[in-house]
C-alpha cells in the first residue's frame, strides 16, 4: 500500500427539502384546508478516525464528498426524510485543517472520535405552518435551506511511542526491522526510506510503537534532499532514538546536524527526551568502536549508548531504555486516582 499522509478535499453537506404545497380533499368533508408537509433536513458530512488504516491514500483518488439532500414534504402533512450523511473514514491521528493549510479544526487522536465538518440544511416548511385566521388558503412553502461547502486538508501525524531519527544511511530501518516485525527497505544507498514505516516492539512482556522516519540532512528545513515534512509523525512520541552510524568520519558532526534540523523544525520535537546510539559497531574493532563513541560523546554531551542491528549487541539495552522513558510519560497522562479520604 502506497503512503499518503496529506490530502485536500472537498465537502457539501446536503440542502434542506422543500416543503409541499398541498390540500386535503375528502369526501364529505368541507373545509380541507392546507397540509403541505416539511421538506427533510440535508446529510452531515463528518470525520471519523478508525482503527485500521495507516495512510491516507483512499483521498487520492476521491477528493469531493457530497452529502445528500433531504426528501421533499408531501401532502397530509408527511414531512420528509433526512439525507444520507457522509463519513470521512481516517487513521487515528488525522488532523482537520482549514483551507489555508494552517488553521487547525479539529485533532482526530483517538479511535472512534467523530466531528461534524458541515452540517445539512433545515428542510423547508409546507403551506400548513402559513395557514392562519385570515389566511385558510395559503399557497405558499419554503425551500429548503442550501447546506455548507467548503475545501479541508487532511494531515496525518502517526501515533507512536518512540521514533528514530537520524542522517541518511544511519541504520535506523534496519533497527526497525530487527525488533519488530516490520518490513521496511533496507539498502545501501542514502533515502532508501521515502515514507515512515510503523513497528510493535515487545520488550520484558511490555510493548510500544515505534516509527522510523526517512533520513535528515543539512539543510532540510528549507527543502533540501526531502525536506523535514515527515518529521510531524514523531511529533507524538514520548522518546527520540538517534542513531549515529560508527562509519561517520566524524560522528558529532552527524549528531549537530540532525540536532540542528530538529530544532529548526519546531513543534516542540526538539525539547523531547532523547536517548543518543552509536549504530553500527559490527563494522568496527573495539578500539574504533571507542574512538567514535568518545567523538560522539563530545558531540552531545554524554556517553553515547552503542548497538548493532546485524549482530544484535546492545539492542536489548537500548529497548529498555526506551521503554522506561515512555513508562514514565504513560504514568504522566494517567488521570491521579481519587484521594480515598474524599470518597463518599
Amino acid at each position: 500500500m502506497k503512503f499518503l499522509d496529506q490530502a485536500k478535499v472537498y465537502i457539501r453537506s446536503g440542502d434542506g427539502g422543500a416543503g409541499a404545497v398541498s390540500f386535503r380533499r375528502e369526501k364529505y368533508i368541507e373545509f380541507g384546508g392546507p397540509d403541505g408537509g416539511d421538506g427533510g433536513r440535508g446529510g452531515d458530512v463528518w470525520v471519523e478516525a478508525v482503527d485500521g488504516l495507516n495512510t491516507l491514500i483512499d483521498y487520492r483518488y476521491q477528493q469531493h464528498f457530497k452529502a445528500k439532500t433531504g426528501i421533499h414534504g408531501m401532502g397530509r402533512e408527511k414531512t420528509g426524510a433526512k439525507g444520507s450523511d457522509v463519513t470521512l473514514k481516517v487513521p487515528v491521528g488525522t488532523q482537520i485543517l482549514e483551507e489555508d493549510n494552517e488553521t487547525l479544526i479539529v485533532d482526530l487522536t483517538e479511535k472512534g472520535q467523530r466531528f461534524l465538518l458541515a452540517k445539512g440544511g433545515n428542510g423547508g416548511f409546507g403551506n400548513a405552518h402559513f395557514k392562519s385566521s385570515t389566511n385558510q388558503a395559503p399557497r405558499r412553502a419554503n425551500p429548503g435551506q442550501e447546506g455548507l461547502e467548503r475545501t479541508i486538508w487532511l494531515r496525518l501525524k502517526l501515533i507512536a511511542d518512540a521514533g528514530i531519527a537520524g542522517l541518511p544511511n544511519a541504520g535506523k530501518s534496519t533497527f526497525l526491522a530487527s525488533v519488530t516485525a516490520a518490513k521496511p527497505k533496507i539498502a545501501d544507498y542514502p533515502f532508501t526510506t521515502l515514507h515512515p514505516n510503523l513497528g510493535v516492539v515487545r520488550i520484558d512482556s511490555r510493548e510500544f510503537v515505534m516509527a522510523d522516519i526517512p533520513g535528515l540532512i543539512e539543510g532540510a528545513h528549507e527543502g533540501v534532499g526531502i525536506g523535514d515534512r515527515f518529521l510531524g509523525h514523531i511529533e507524538r512520541t514520548n522518546v527520540i532514538l538517534h542513531l549515529v552510524s560508527a562509519l561517520e568520519e566524524d560522528p558529532a558532526h552527524a549528531y549537530r546536524t540532525v540536532r540542528h534540523e530538529l530544532e529548526a523544525y519546531g513543534h516542540g520535537i526538539a525539547e523531547e527526551p532523547e536517548i543518543v546510539a552509536l549504530s553500527k559497531i559490527d563494522a568496527l574493532d573495539a578500539a574504533g568502536i571507542r574512538e567514535k563513541a568518545e567523538r560522539l560523546a563530545e558531540g552531545c554531551g554524554r556517553a553515547p549508548m552503542l548497538v548493532s542491528s546485524v549482530s544484535r549487541d546492545g539492542l536489548e539495552e537500548v529497548l529498555r531504555a526506551l521503554m522506561d522513558h515512555i513508562e514514565d510519560a504513560r504514568e504522566a497522562e494517567e488521570p491521579a486516582e481519587s484521594d480515598p479520604r474524599w470518597s463518599a
